[in-house]
C-alpha cells in the first residue's frame, strides 16, 4: 500500500472537516426536505433531481481539484481501474459480499422464511441490475469519497481497524435522512440498528480490500455493488431468521479478516509473486 501524501495532523484533520461537510451538505440538501416532508413536518417540498447519493464523490472531486487540480482528480479517478495487484482480490471483492447474503438467504430457506424475488418473472434483468447498482446504485456515488479521499487520512491517524469502523459509523449516519422518506422502500422504517452495524462490519472489509489492492478503488466499488446488488435481488432483510444470520456472517468475516491480517494495517507486505501475479 502507497502511504498518502503526509499534510501534517491539523492539514488531515481540516480536508477530513471540509469532506463531511461538503458530502453531508451536498446529500442532505437534497434528502432532509423530503425526510421532513415524510414526518408531515414539511409541505410543499419541491421536486428535487436525484442527486443526493452522489454527496461523498462530488465532495472528494472539490476537494482534489482544489488541492491538486485536474492532475489530482485524473489520478483519483484512475483509481477505479487500476490492476496492479493480484486479480484474485477482484474476485473476493465480488465473491464475499455475495456469499454472505447466500448464507441468510440459506437459513431464510430453512426457517421458511424465504423472501420475494423482484425479478422473479425476468431473471434477464440480474446482469443489468448489476451494471445500474454499480453507476446509480451507490457505489461510483459514494466510494470515490469514503475509500477514494477520507480512508487514507482516517487510518493514518487511527489505524485500518478504527479508521474502517469509523467510516462505517459515518457512512450509516449519512443514510440516516432516508429512512424517512417513503419512496426510499430499502431504508424507509426499517430498523437502523442492523444497518448501522452491518455497515461498520463492511467498512472494515472494503478497508481491507483497499489496503491490499494498492489502494485501488476498483474492488472497492465492486464489493459495495456486490453487496447491494445481493440484497436487492435476493432480499434476506425481509426475513428476520436471515437478517440475523447476515449480520452473524458479515461479523464472522470480519473478525477473520482482522484477526489474520492484523488490525493496525489489514494488510502484509506484498512478495514479488504477488506484484506480477
Amino acid at each position: 500500500m502507497q502511504p498518502a501524501p503526509n499534510r501534517g495532523d491539523g492539514a488531515d484533520w481540516r480536508a477530513i472537516a471540509a469532506f463531511l461537510a461538503l458530502a453531508f451538505g451536498w446529500s442532505w440538501a437534497f434528502w432532509v426536505p423530503k425526510a421532513l416532508a415524510g414526518l408531515s413536518l414539511l409541505d410543499g417540498v419541491p421536486v428535487l433531481p436525484e442527486l443526493g447519493a452522489f454527496g461523498p464523490s462530488v465532495a472528494a472531486v472539490v476537494l482534489v481539484a482544489y488541492a491538486d487540480g485536474i492532475t489530482g482528480v485524473r489520478r483519483l479517478f484512475a483509481r477505479a481501474v487500476q490492476v496492479d495487484y493480484p486479480t484474485r482480490w477482484l474476485a473476493v471483492a465480488l465473491l464475499l459480499p455475495i456469499g454472505v447474503v447466500a448464507a441468510a438467504l440459506a437459513v431464510a430457506y430453512v426457517t421458511g422464511t424465504e423472501p420475494s424475488y423482484p425479478w422473479a418473472e425476468t431473471p434477464s434483468v440480474l446482469p443489468i441490475a448489476f451494471v445500474f447498482i454499480f453507476f446509480l446504485g451507490g457505489p461510483v456515488q459514494e466510494e470515490f469519497g469514503w475509500r477514494g479521499y477520507l480512508l487514507d487520512p482516517l487510518q493514518d491517524r487511527l489505524g485500518a481497524t478504527v479508521a474502517g469502523l469509523s467510516i462505517g459509523l459515518v457512512w450509516a449516519v449519512w443514510h440516516l435522512p432516508l429512512f424517512y422518506i417513503p419512496s426510499q422502500t430499502i431504508y424507509y422504517n426499517v430498523p437502523m440498528f442492523g444497518f448501522f452495524v452491518s455497515t461498520a462490519f463492511l467498512s472494515v472489509l472494503h478497508t481491507w480490500l483497499y489496503n491490499n489492492t494498492n489502494r485501488s478503488l476498483l474492488p472497492a466499488l465492486l464489493m459495495h455493488t456486490a453487496f447491494n446488488w445481493a440484497n436487492g435481488m435476493f432480499p434476506v432483510l425481509e426475513s428476520d431468521p436471515a437478517s440475523v444470520t447476515l449480520l452473524i456472517a458479515l461479523a464472522a468475516a470480519t473478525a477473520a479478516v482482522v484477526a489474520y491480517w492484523g488490525p493496525s494495517t489489514l494488510s502484509r507486505p506484498r512478495s514479488r509473486s504477488d506484484i506480477t501475479d
